[in-house]
């Protein structure tokens, strides 16, 4: 997959992130974009990542920015870090694609970056290398002050009597989700610890990873299990039996906990949702600058979330012991917390059964290029025809169809069947919905199979 930028971003293979390549995005950023003149960088664990971090150090530092260098740390840390210094941002990270990929997550003084920052960064492309000497400060506490933002705001003894597991593997935020969880009154037990980098898809988890899980929380006598993706944006949490926690379930709950008035998610979402209690609901194409689009039309106290659990706080919410200040850019670490903190001294899959009967589903082909995809999808758009024939084999035909984000299709009996390629890997999502689990395991399974046959053969 060649290196391709947008609002999530540049991605791309490690070998085509060249140090030109970075460099000359760092410096469309820093003629095109709001940093202050500075800007804080950091990066995941990945193999690549100290090199690319350092190519954008030397970048940004010729264009005579003053950098922070905040070294290894969760995505939100380092935009909490960037939110109370006033400065701009970049991440190195590849986010949950497998390790031969990486990537840059550009953030400006309000937060991610919008699609005209977008715009002006890709006309701004191309210019000359700078001759400056911007100095250079670290930030080793960076990770500190975010584990302290949520510690100090909901308690010592808010997950008090908790024994969690946390699967570690080679996230970034491993250290400090171990430590907000401690200092919370958790009872933490580590697994799965790896030095070396695993690509964890929160969003759409696999069959070994799920088996796996399960046993621990079985072997260990869990009340549940946590983890996050490789930058520690997206969070994964299991309940007392090993069952996965939809990413979208967690962030209806957090709203509710939260006090939040108005909720803006993607399409691809739980709908239940709407059956919930909020004074709005407002739906958007997949991706976090539409959800941040929505928050600020919406305002007032608004919060969003995305189907693979990231989290975003639009207003100062009040706890136990403290205001937790408002961090517009997707977090794992509150979904995750205050999920725990609802189910109280119950089961988390009591509380979770608390929620509207609607029960969905992510999956994906791997290594479909976008070649393939995008026709494939814009066919299925296009011509009513070819989603009759593409239902056809599933025994389902279509109610409505919505082209907000991919094809999302409403079925006869009411389930629902959402088809879009990735914007950033090689990949073709698939999103399920239905009134039970056992339907929705059905409808992946099935779907899944016909996508395969449709696009691979």
């Amino acid at each position: 997959m060649a290196p391709k930028f947008g609002t999530s971003g540049l991605r791309g293979l490690v070998v085509e992130l060249t140090p030109e390549l970075v460099a000359d995005h760092v410096r469309a950023f820093a003629a095109a974009c709001d940093h202050g003149g500075l800007l804080c960088v950091g990066q995941d664990l990945r193999p690549s990542s100290p090199r690319i971090a350092n190519d954008i150090i030397a970048a940004a530092r010729a264009e005579g920015l003053r950098v922070i260098d905040c070294g290894a740390l969760p995505t939100p840390a380092l935009a909490l870090a960037a939110q109370e210094t006033g400065a701009g941002a970049i991440m190195v990270t590849g986010s949950h694609i497998p390790a031969d990929r990486n990537g840059l997550k550009f953030y400006t003084r309000s937060g991610e970056i919008t699609k005209s920052d977008e715009a002006a960064i890709t006309a701004a492309l191309g210019r000359p290398a700078g001759t400056a000497e911007g100095p250079l400060d670290t930030d080793p506490e960076a990770g500190t002050r975010f584990v302290a933002r949520y510690v100090d705001t909901l308690g010592s003894d808010a997950l008090s009597g908790k024994r969690i597991g946390l699967y570690a593997h080679s996230a970034v935020g491993r250290d400090d989700l171990r430590a907000m969880l401690e200092g919370l009154g958790a009872e933490v037990r580590e697994l799965g610890r790896s030095e070396t980098f695993i690509p964890v898809d929160t969003e759409a988890v696999d069959p070994d990873t799920r088996a796996q899980i399960a046993a621990w929380v079985g072997e260990h006598k869990l009340d549940a299990l946590v983890s996050t993706d490789g930058d520690s944006d997206r969070p994964l949490l299991a309940d007392e039996t090993g069952t996965i926690v939809p990413g979208d379930i967690m962030g209806q709950i957090t709203a509710e906990a939260l006090g939040a008035e108005a909720v803006v998610t993607p399409i691809s979402s739980n709908s239940g949702v709407t059956r919930k209690r909020f004074g709005k609901v407002l739906t958007t194409r997949i991706g976090s600058p539409f959800v941040i689009a929505g928050m600020e039309e919406l305002g007032g106290k608004v919060v969003g979330y995305e189907a693979n659990g990231g989290f975003l706080l639009g207003f100062p919410a009040e706890g136990p012991t403290g205001t937790l200040a408002a961090l517009p850019t997707r977090d794992c670490m509150l979904p995750l917390i205050m999920t725990l903190i609802a189910t109280g001294d119950g089961p988390l899959s009591a509380r979770v059964a608390q929620e509207p009967p609607v029960v969905t589903m992510a999956d994906r082909l791997q290594e479909v290029p976008q070649e393939a995809s995008q026709p494939f999808v814009a066919k299925l758009r296009e011509d009513s025809a070819a989603r009759a024939a593409f239902l056809a084999p599933l025994g389902a035909t279509e109610a409505a169809c919505d082209q907000t984000d991919g094809v999302r299709i409403t079925l006869a009996d009411g389930r629902i069947l959402h088809v879009r390629p990735s914007g950033n890997a090689p990949e073709l999502r698939l999103y399920v919905e239905a009134q039970d689990r056992a339907g929705a395991e059905a409808l992946m399974h099935k779907g899944l199979a016909q996508l395969r046959e449709a696009i691979l053969g």
